[in-house]
């Protein structure tokens, strides 16, 4: 396997359209071209490789919840594709395991915090509960803590 350094540097030689910064996570930011990635949890080629996967797919935004699985699921796969030109093997629990989260983070979100049954999302950031009627806004909460807010009817 390949040194961090050696693939960072490989994949700002490779792909020079986008920007590679240090930052506080690891993402991909449409909005200013840039590929993120934090040294501070352990700085992994891996997930490098995964976000330069969203931003060769393209994935600039979605509308509802479960997109964002499908565009997790998508850059993972491409992840796998991109991985042997860095000598980068990607066990699959990694992948099952940033999955997941992704599935907890959804979950949480459409949980009713008054009967606890699994609310329908009807608007990017708004649920409704099919068992009491309740409806809910929530804040994006992937890297913070998740706020549910009511709604006003």
């Amino acid at each position: 396997m390949q040194s961090t350094a050696s693939v960072l540097s490989q994949l700002k030689s490779n792909y020079p359209q986008f920007s590679f910064k240090l930052g506080d996570n690891f993402l991909w930011s449409p909005s200013d071209n840039t590929i993120y990635y934090d040294k501070s949890i352990g700085f992994r080629p891996v997930l490098l490789l995964h976000e330069l996967a969203h931003a060769l797919l393209v994935h600039n935004s979605y509308d509802r919840d479960i997109q964002l699985i499908t565009m997790e699921r998508q850059a993972w796969d491409y992840t796998k594709e991109l991985a042997p030109a860095y000598h980068i093997t990607i066990p699959d629990d990694i992948i099952q395991s940033n999955l997941d989260s992704y599935r907890d983070w959804i979950h949480d979100r459409s949980t009713c915090p008054i009967c606890q049954a699994t609310g329908i999302q009807i608007e990017k950031s708004v649920y409704s509960c099919p068992a009491c009627s309740y409806q809910w806004r929530v804040n994006e909460a992937r890297t913070c803590a998740l706020r549910r807010y009511e709604l006003k009817t």
